[in-house]
């Protein structure tokens, strides 16, 4: 599988690339989104950027914060894997950097890698979007500050993901949670696109991965990707996955006033509009299939996470109502 932080840009245009970090404070309920980003536009200079995203559900307050720099500012390392931009800094046990008033100083051990796109989906190069898992289940210690508030992170809950790819998906839901009630081991971190082809939209394919009752569960095969059922919209999704013997059905909730507008830039020019809740709230109904009987699958268990899911749900118009508070 190899490091799947390693940067994929070949210096030429038409990428785009980016790194994030979603967690939540186990103290507080407040949930971070940080970015670290390049683009490579067909037509104009490359650039990087941070991104910084914090959500109180407790007191509705949201913060937003994007700085961007000449592509000169970006340095990467594969081995071991390093990635600057500007003076912010991360690497495969965490990250540490700010601009204006933010700053992050964060640790953690390194975790299982997964990823989203089937080897013979990468080697057909059918994917626009490669997305991959790092560091899918992480204990996460430090601190956060933002607008005069600080945070003091000890052992929150979240993952850490890097895509890459030469344009955005038509709309997309995407979520991960590894935060549910009762420190279950479990998580689960999934997307769901539709894509242009030949002049119409097709779609949903929703690979997802993750691990319940000490067992990974990786259902993004060809065939899995468009057979699951998938319905989402701006605040809701309602999503099931088979692999081998287990099945999932999962429900995210995403209220509107937890949802943040923000920006995304396709190399060739175009704009995608994403909103995205740190604050969601997700439920796994975890199956397995019955040898005999009556019913084809036995329930397992059912995980709750009140607050705790992270989920960004895009499409190629703005939602009137919802302010932008980051744009390109």
């Amino acid at each position: 599988m190899g490091n799947l932080n390693v940067l994929q840009w070949d210096g030429t245009p038409g990428h785009y690339e980016v790194y994030y970090l979603s967690a939540t404070d186990p103290a507080t309920g407040i949930g971070l989104w940080i970015r670290y980003t390049m683009v490579a536009p067909k037509h104009a200079p490359a650039t990087c950027s941070l991104w910084f995203m914090a959500m109180d559900p407790a007191g509705d307050v949201h913060v937003g914060r994007k700085l961007s720099f000449p592509i000169d500012q970006l340095v990467a390392e594969s081995e071991p894997f390093r990635l600057l931009v500007g003076n912010s800094e991360l690497s495969d046990r965490g990250m540490a950097g700010g601009f204006e008033d933010v700053n992050w100083e964060l640790r953690w051990e390194p975790s299982r890698a997964y990823e989203h796109v089937h080897p013979l989906l990468r080697r057909a190069r059918v994917a626009k979007t490669v997305l991959v898992l790092p560091h899918a289940d992480l204990s996460i210690d430090g601190t956060v500050s933002f607008g005069g508030r600080e945070l003091t992170l000890s052992g929150a809950r979240g993952g850490q993901a890097h895509l890459w790819g030469s344009k955005h998906a038509n709309r997309w839901a995407w979520v991960h949670c590894n935060d549910f009630a009762g420190d279950t081991g479990a998580f689960v971190d999934a997307v769901s696109v539709f894509v242009p082809r030949l002049g119409r939209e097709i779609g949903p394919s929703t690979p997802v991965v993750g691990r319940f009752l000490d067992e990974d569960f990786i259902a993004n095969g060809p065939l899995a990707v468009v057979r699951a059922p998938s319905r989402f919209a701006l605040t809701s999704w309602a999503f099931e996955a088979v692999a081998g013997r287990r099945r999932i059905v999962c429900e995210v909730d995403a209220p509107r006033p937890s949802l943040v507008g923000v920006t995304y830039n396709d190399p060739d020019g175009d704009l995608a509009y994403c909103y995205n809740s740190e604050a969601a709230s997700m439920r796994v109904s975890v199956f397995d299939k019955a040898w005999h009987g009556r019913f084809p699958w036995l329930l397992r268990e059912t995980l709750e996470a009140p607050g705790r899911a992270h989920f960004e749900y895009g499409q190629r118009e703005p939602v009137p109502g919802l302010d932008l508070l980051v744009t390109a």
